[in-house]
C-alpha cells in the first residue's frame, strides 16, 4: 500500500491539531448583568484550574486559567457589560492563558465550576458583586404621611433569566422572555391598586439562584410571593395553566413533580454556587414555620386558579403541590403559576400573544385581591373596617358615609358591577 506525501501531511496535521487542543479549551465568554452583580460565564470543553486575583487603581480581575488555550479573541460590545469594561487575554508562563477584566468599580469576585447540565457544557463562573452600590433589590416603598399604615409588598418573579432561558417552544419563544413580559403586565396593574406595591425579584435578563429569590422577596418584607413560569412537558400534547403551592410530603400528581424537578434544576443551568448552604439546617428551620404558610399559599392558589378558568383553559381543576425550591418562603404565602405549557404549539402562540399576556396577569391580580380581601394583613393600608350590606342601600352611599371614593371600594372589593346584595361584606379602604 503507498502512502502519497499528501496523506502523510494530512495525517501530521490532525496529529498536530489534536496535540494542540489536547489541554482545555476556553471556547466562549458571555456576560450579564444584574443591579448589584455582573456574572462572567467562561464555555470549557473540560475542567480547568485557574486562580483569581485583583488588582486596583485600576480596578482588575485577573484569571489564569492553567494548561488552557483560547478558542477565540474576546473582543466586542458582548464582552461589555455591567462593571466590566473590557476583556483582554493572552498567554501566560507558555502554558496558561491569562484573562483580565477591565472594571469600572471595585468588586468583591468569586468564582465556581460546574458540570454539564442539559444543553450545557463546562462551564467556569465569575461572580462579581458591587461593593459600593446599596441593596439595589430593596423596594422604594414611599411612606404615607396620611397615615401609619402601609401598602401590600407583593413580590413577582419572573422565572429563569440570563444563561437559562427556561422552557424554548418549537418557534423558539423562550420561557424567560414570555413570563418576563407578564410579570410587567402583573406589575403594572398591580401599582395602579390602591394600597398595593409591586417589587420585582429581577428586573432585567439576568439569572438569580432560586433561594436568592425568596431572600429578596423577604429583604422587601413581601406579603405575597408570585413565581411565573411557562413550562414544558415531554407530553406535547399537555395544555392549559396550573397553579402550585409547595409541598413538603411530594408532588400531588405526575406533572407536578416532573416540572418540581425541572424548576429546581434551574440552579444547575443558571449557575449558583452552594458551598457555603448548610441544606440540613436550612430543612430544620423551615420545616418549623412552613406548615401554616402552605395553607394560606393553597388558599392564595385556589383564588387565582378560578380567575384562571375564566380566561384560559386550566391544566388540573385543583391546586397542585410539589418541591419547587423557589416556593420555600417560610412566612410568606406563596404560588408558582404555569401560565401555559410551551412546549404545547397552540399555548406557545398564545404566550407571544401581548393581549394573552395581558389577560393572564390581570386573572392573577383578580386573585391575589380576592385572597387579600378575605385575609387582612394588620397594619397595612387595606386592613380596614368592614361593612355588611343593609336593605336598601347602595355603593355610593356607602362611599359617603366612610368618606372614601367608588373607585376605592370598587378596587379593594374586587367589585365587577355596583350591585349589591343583602349580607355582602365590604372592605372599607382608607380614605
Amino acid at each position: 500500500m503507498r502512502v502519497t506525501g499528501k496523506l502523510i501531511l494530512s495525517l501530521a496535521l490532525s496529529i498536530f491539531t489534536t496535540l494542540l487542543w489536547a489541554n482545555p479549551v476556553i471556547r466562549d465568554a458571555r456576560l450579564w448583568s444584574a443591579p448589584d452583580s455582573t456574572r462572567i460565564v467562561f464555555d470549557v470543553s473540560a475542567p480547568v484550574d485557574h486562580t483569581l486575583f485583583a488588582l486596583h487603581n485600576p480596578e482588575r480581575i485577573v484569571i489564569d486559567l492553567h494548561g488552557t488555550k483560547l478558542a477565540k479573541s474576546l473582543k466586542g460590545s458582548q464582552y461589555q457589560k455591567g462593571v466590566v469594561k473590557r476583556i483582554r487575554s493572552g498567554a501566560h508562563n507558555k502554558n496558561d492563558t491569562r484573562i483580565v477584566l477591565d472594571l469600572s468599580a471595585d468588586v468583591k469576585a468569586k468564582s465556581f465550576l460546574l458540570k454539564p447540565h442539559q444543553s450545557y457544557g463546562h462551564r467556569l463562573v465569575i461572580d462579581l458583586q458591587n461593593k459600593t452600590s446599596k441593596q439595589a433589590t430593596k423596594a422604594k416603598v414611599s411612606e404615607k404621611k396620611t397615615s401609619q399604615r402601609r401598602d401590600l409588598i407583593i413580590a413577582i418573579d419572573a422565572g429563569h433569566g440570563g444563561e437559562d432561558p427556561g422552557a424554548i417552544g418549537h418557534r423558539g419563544t423562550r420561557e424567560k422572555d414570555v413570563v418576563m413580559a407578564i410579570a410587567r403586565k402583573l406589575e403594572a396593574l398591580i401599582n395602579k391598586q390602591y394600597g398595593m406595591k409591586a417589587v420585582m425579584v429581577r428586573s432585567g435578563d439576568y439569572y438569580i439562584g432560586l433561594r436568592k429569590r425568596v431572600e429578596i422577596a423577604r429583604e422587601n418584607k413581601a406579603d405575597m410571593f408570585i413565581s411565573i413560569h411557562a413550562d414544558a412537558f415531554h407530553d406535547k400534547r399537555a395544555r392549559g395553566s396550573s397553579v402550585f403551592a409547595l409541598s413538603q410530603r411530594g408532588a400531588s400528581n405526575e406533572t407536578a413533580r416532573w416540572l418540581a424537578e425541572s424548576e429546581n434544576a434551574s440552579d444547575f443551568i443558571g449557575g449558583v454556587s452552594l458551598e457555603d448552604k448548610d441544606d440540613l439546617l436550612t430543612s430544620v428551620l423551615l420545616d418549623l414555620s412552613m406548615n401554616g404558610k402552605v395553607e394560606a399559599s393553597l388558599e392564595l392558589g385556589d383564588y387565582v386558579l378560578s380567575e384562571l378558568k375564566t380566561v384560559t383553559k386550566v391544566h388540573k381543576n385543583r391546586v397542585g403541590q410539589a418541591g419547587f425550591a423557589v416556593l420555600k418562603a417560610p412566612d410568606i404565602p406563596s404560588i408558582l403559576v404555569e401560565t401555559a405549557f410551551i412546549s404545547n404549539l397552540h399555548e406557545e402562540k398564545k404566550l407571544r400573544s401581548s393581549r394573552h399576556q395581558l389577560r393572564m396577569a390581570k386573572s392573577i391580580l383578580k386573585g391575589v385581591n380576592s385572597y387579600f380581601l378575605r385575609n387582612e394583613v394588620p397594619g397595612t393600608l387595606l386592613a380596614q373596617r368592614r361593612h355588611v350590606i343593609a336593605k336598601g342601600e347602595n355603593l355610593s352611599t356607602i362611599a359617603d358615609q366612610y368618606q372614601v371614593s367608588l373607585k376605592a371600594l370598587r378596587t379593594s372589593n374586587t367589585l365587577k358591577s355596583d350591585l349589591l346584595r343583602v349580607g355582602q361584606v365590604l372592605v372599607i379602604p382608607g380614605s
